[in-house]
């Protein structure tokens, strides 16, 4: 017997965790099917689409991000800059954990390899508001969920998930309560004020966006969870020289700047905040 298509293998998946649905329209608890169809009991469908992922919007987003900013940004992460990070997360999440949201997720590349540092499986699950992200996580990486959705009209059920992460991307704290088992955890990543300077200062010299402080994301986190644990990694690295339009493009500090400059280094500078969701 052949290998299984994208989205064959999908519909096996999903069918397998599909206590994690809720309809975004209605909220109702979601079936999938064995033809794909993910449906609710009222009726309301959506369909898994041949590359193995499924899209609940339920209006038009006005997405800016790119399928080319998502191949740039798969690669950068892809080359190790983010690799302490990365391991700060895994080593974040306890054996306890069987299920992981990745909000803005975007082409799944942080989601994937935290997955692979882990010590036991979980069940990982990938949201975007954009098709394009999600169509590159789907195309790249198996074996998780992956759903083009908006945070606001999230299609899953309450207190389905033991961990939400937070990269970079942002936030609806009211949801991730919502969508967070008791005593589940929040992993938000947030700039410091080193992060990308190199970029930074190219960008904005001499204005006061060349400088930047991130306490108001810090203190709005903590009003809504417990226990927070706040880290910060920083380091500086050399970066290649094929790298740079490419990180240029995945971050909107590069918008900002002629593409044909150089850096011979970057810099990766990061809070980590973990809190525990009470509610």
């Amino acid at each position: 017997m052949g290998k299984l298509s994208k989205r064959a293998a999908s519909i096996i998946y999903m069918k397998e965790y599909e206590s994690l649905f809720s309809c975004p329209l209605c909220k109702e608890k979601m079936h999938v099917s064995e033809d794909g169809q993910i449906t609710c009991g009222n009726l309301h469908t959506f369909n898994i689409a041949k590359q193995g992922y499924v899209n609940f919007m339920i209006k038009p987003s006005n997405s800016m991000y790119s399928k080319s900013l998502f191949e740039s940004r798969q690669e950068v992460i892809n080359s190790g800059l983010y690799n302490p990070l990365q391991q700060k997360i895994a080593k974040s999440i306890g054996p306890h954990v069987k299920t992981v949201l990745d909000t803005g997720c975007g082409e799944g590349s942080h989601l994937e390899r935290i997955g692979n540092l882990l010590e036991h499986e979980v069940v990982g699950v990938g949201i975007d508001i954009s098709k394009e992200g999600i169509q590159a996580a789907a195309k790249f990486y198996e074996h998780k969920i992956w759903c083009v959705g908006d945070l606001a009209n999230s299609p899953y059920q309450e207190q389905s998930f033991d961990c939400i992460l937070n990269i970079l991307s942002p936030a609806n704290y009211e949801e991730f309560s919502r969508l967070l088992k008791p005593g589940g955890m929040v992993i938000k990543v947030v700039p410091q004020s080193g992060y990308l300077k190199e970029i930074r200062k190219q960008a904005f010299a001499n204005s006061e966006k060349e400088s930047y402080r991130n306490d108001g994301t810090v203190n709005r986190f903590k009003e809504h969870f417990a226990n927070v644990k706040q880290e910060r990694i920083t380091y500086t690295v050399p970066l290649n020289t094929d790298l740079v339009p490419k990180l240029l493009e995945m971050t909107p500090l590069g918008w900002h700047i002629e593409k044909n400059v150089s850096f011979s280094n970057i810099t990766i500078d990061l809070d980590v905040l973990i809190g525990e969701n009470t509610k």
